[in-house]
């Protein structure tokens, strides 16, 4: 908080987002998925992990190149009972996610709670390349999943 920053009771604390980290696609292949991405835009994969805790395949690629610039996050089922599983059979491939890099995931989380909002998780959990990760209920941010991500 700056000095500039009103304080006392019924003051909100303030939500620092920095910037957009990346936009996740659910896919139900991510070797086509990296394929078609490089073959079609010319984007290039720059990370890729599986998450045992999120049941999910993914990579991120890069878009631009701009080392440091924005990530399209593709995300494949790991496990047939995963989130990213549940969403393909209910929505089938697409947007998934709009994700913001935060400094701490826990103050901004608290920021966004108290403002009424749900998270999903009480505390953050692991998320890409060891990443702090929380998101945002879509009911409570006009229908979409809003990602936190602290970077590691």
């Amino acid at each position: 908080m700056t000095a500039s920053e009103p304080t006392g009771p019924g003051v909100l604390p303030a939500v620092e987002l920095l910037r957009i980290d990346h936009v996740g696609v659910a896919v139900p292949d991510l070797d086509a998925a990296l394929q078609f991405y490089a073959e079609t835009f010319g984007m290039h994969c720059v990370h890729q992990e599986t998450n045992e805790e999120q049941g999910v395949r993914e990579a991120m690629l890069a878009v631009g190149p701009d080392p440091d610039g924005p990530r399209l996050q593709v995300l494949a089922p790991a496990s047939p009972d995963s989130a990213i599983a549940k969403f393909l059979g209910r929505s089938g491939p697409g947007l998934q996610q709009l994700a913001y890099t935060v400094r701490d995931v826990e103050a901004t989380a608290e920021a966004l709670r108290a403002r009424g909002l749900r998270l999903l998780y009480d505390t953050p959990r692991r998320g890409t390349a060891g990443s702090r990760i929380n998101f945002v209920h879509p009911k409570d941010a006009g229908g979409v999943l809003v990602e936190l991500v602290e970077p590691a």
